[in-house]
């Protein structure tokens, strides 16, 4: 077995223990009778009185044993769980009444998401703080009861491990004046996601009465009906950030996510997406970053690094573009950016992902693109896979990421050239 075969064989095994633990943490009086047979079945020893009460300690054991064995079964398949193939219903859920000028955008088979041009001014334009919560974020008792059926269907088919992920209390609203509200970060793991966030993505119907739970309505509506903002959220919204790395000729580099991912499998993804990770929230000091827009930098360049294999001297800066909610995975929060490399495209081909990045990139590739064009079309009314100046290859394998991203950076750039052509 090469390196790589054993890397891919220990990150199975890290997997299914993740998994593992975080299933026995919720069903411990199951684990727990277990155990009382096992130690009543030790315990019987050779002699009159020891042997009766051994044998009645492990009948006893034995009983509670099954009796939780069948309690379990009974709640883990009291429900019905299947996926919602259709559209999140942004028709019928108006945007948070605090978001400027929103509007949501919906591609066919990619995925819907809440945008607000003012928002992504703000974040170019302003100073957003960030402070973290000491307290970790911890599911409510109502997705903590689900977790033990959700989890399973989650990982079916996938590797899930609970890395330690960054959520988000705080909306990037610009404000009225003066300073902007500091952001409320929370940290969590990457399977409280699984258990709230993605929850969104399913049908629960109870298999007794027929009694549908919608996910979509129940837990991110208020009580106007309208979509609730992240600080009125219960959910673990882990900050998703995405980057595209622009080379010094004018190509982006692009990611093939494999069969083997969570979100998009199978389609094109920015240069570097992911999630925010507690590690981007402090600088090379060990200092925590007292801005919001230097923590996404971080973890922006850290995914690009390590699903292109660029050595961080090939990046030469990133820039924040826009934001966004991504409405299918439980409206979650996404960041966008744009990272300069001061390498040519000719430099990177070929490059390969880094580590654990391995299980879940096919390749990276550099695909020519004029954003300025783009965003010209984009400001026109064009919409994003209507634009002439949008390659084929991203508007048929594009993930939802990716084409927000390249909107984003596109109407920046357009804006950008606007500016120098009224310069005398």
């Amino acid at each position: 077995m090469g390196a790589v075969g054993l890397r891919k064989l220990i990150r199975r095994a890290r997997s299914r223990a993740d998994y593992t633990w975080f299933l026995a943490a919720r069903e411990w009086p199951v684990l727990v009778s277990a155990l009382g047979v096992l130690l009543g079945a030790i315990t019987i020893l050779p002699s009159a009185v020891g042997i009766v009460l051994s044998l009645l300690a492990l009948v006893l054991g034995i009983v509670t044993f099954v009796r939780d064995l069948r309690q379990l079964r009974g709640r883990w398949s009291a429900y019905e769980f299947s996926s919602i193939a259709s559209p999140f219903p942004h028709q019928r859920i108006p945007a948070p009444a605090a978001y400027p000028a929103s509007q949501y955008l919906h591609f066919a088979n990619r995925g819907t998401a809440l945008v607000s041009d003012e928002i992504d001014r703000a974040l170019r334009e302003r100073s957003f703080t960030a402070v973290v919560d000491e307290q970790p974020y911890a599911l409510p008792p109502l997705l903590r009861a689900t977790a033990p059926h959700v989890l399973p269907i989650r990982a079916r088919g996938r590797l899930l491990f609970n890395g330690a992920v960054v959520g988000m209390r705080t909306d990037p609203l610009p404000g009225a004046g003066g300073a902007p509200t500091p952001i409320r970060l929370h940290r969590a793991r990457f399977f409280d996601v699984q258990c709230s966030n993605e929850l969104c993505s399913m049908r629960i119907t109870r298999r007794d009465t027929g009694e549908e739970f919608d996910p979509r309505t129940r837990l991110l509506t208020d009580a106007s009906g309208r979509l609730r903002t992240l600080a009125a959220g219960e959910l673990a919204d882990v900050v998703g950030i995405s980057t595209l790395a622009l080379t010094t000729d004018g190509h982006v580099l692009l990611v093939l996510q494999s069969d083997r991912n969570a979100a998009s499998p199978m389609l094109l993804a920015p240069s570097g997406s992911g999630s925010l990770e507690p590690r981007d929230l402090k600088g090379p000091g060990g200092a925590v970053h007292g801005a919001l827009r230097d923590s996404l930098r971080a973890g922006m360049e850290r995914e690009l690094r390590e699903e292109t294999g660029l050595p961080a001297e090939a990046l030469a800066g990133t820039e924040l573009t826009g934001f966004a909610r991504w409405m299918e995975r439980g409206a979650k929060p996404e960041f966008f950016g744009v990272t300069r490399l001061s390498v040519s495209s000719a430099e990177v081909r070929g490059t390969r992902a880094k580590g654990a990045e391995l299980l879940y990139s096919e390749g990276v590739d550099a695909v020519g693109i004029d954003l300025a064009a783009l965003g010209e079309e984009l400001r026109a009314g064009t919409g994003v896979l209507a634009a002439d100046s949008l390659p084929d290859k991203i508007r048929d394998v594009g993930s939802l990421p990716l084409l927000l991203a390249l909107r984003a950076a596109a109407l920046v750039e357009a804006g950008e050239a606007a500016v120098e052509e009224r310069r005398p």
